[in-house]
């Protein structure tokens, strides 16, 4: 069965940076679409940063230039480099999946697997 597991939150000073980890497992790690997305308390979750099936980026305009979205085939695992941290990018971060399309962009419906999310919190 696919199971996505984070890793990587904590507390940070504004500024600074964490880098995210989500293992992936149960499946071919190439299929599909895979992301970040968070939640701010109080707030709908929201899209971070994909990648669709061909390997194209998307990344919500508030982290653009700050954040970064990468991938190791061989461990089978996803990243999320983020440096520059501000307040705001306060919340549970979650990796999801979806097996079956090609192109899911940040939209959240279209995303199947969901892991149970890491806290990032980032004090002024």
């Amino acid at each position: 069965q696919v199971q996505l597991v984070e890793s990587g939150g904590g507390a940070v000073q504004a500024g600074g940076s964490l880098r995210l980890s989500c293992a992936a497992s149960g499946y071919t790690f190439s299929t599909g679409c895979i992301g970040w997305f968070r939640q701010a308390p109080g707030k709908a979750r929201e899209g971070v940063a994909a990648f669709d099936a061909n390997g194209s980026t998307g990344y919500k305009d508030s982290v653009k230039g700050r954040f970064t979205i990468s991938k190791d085939h061989s461990k089978n695992t996803l990243y999320l480099q983020m440096n520059n941290l501000r307040p705001e990018d306060t919340g549970i971060y979650y990796c999801a999946a979806d097996l079956r399309r090609n192109a899911c962009g940040l939209h959240l419906g279209r995303y199947r697997f969901w892991g149970q999310g890491t806290q990032v919190t980032v004090s002024s």
